[in-house]
């Protein structure tokens, strides 16, 4: 609702909506050859307990790893951070990509119940 005289912008409704979307935005980032990626897997581990030890972590905040092969020799690990840490993905340079699939996903960091939360249809 607007305040009579306010202005509006005509492109308010797809901003809105644009808002919204980004909300639901899952993030990954490719740490590369899962045989080296030790130390990165432990800075991306660190950086989200710097974000969130003074928090109590919600169900909505986690992050999910996954070895992934698409025709390579070695398979590379993928991390998947949650909508609720937008904050934290952009910081780490993120990339915005669809809800990944709940099969072969690890919990790397956050709460347990982010399982049920974040993927209701998928029972472990």
């Amino acid at each position: 609702m607007t305040r009579k005289g306010a202005y509006v912008s005509p492109n308010r409704p797809a901003l809105e909506k644009r808002a919204k979307l980004a909300v639901k935005n899952w993030f990954s980032i490719n740490l590369g050859d899962a045989m080296l990626a030790a130390e990165a897997l432990e800075c991306v581990d660190a950086k989200f307990a710097a974000h969130y030890h003074t928090q109590e972590t919600s169900n909505d905040a986690a992050i999910f790893t996954r070895h992934e092969s698409e025709g390579q020799l070695h398979c590379d690990l993928i991390i998947y951070l949650s909508p609720a840490l937008a904050e934290l993905a952009r910081e780490m340079n993120a990339k915005t990509c669809k809800t990944p699939s709940p099969r072969s996903l690890s919990l790397l960091a956050g709460n347990e119940g982010a399982w049920l939360r974040l993927f209701p249809e998928y029972r472990r």
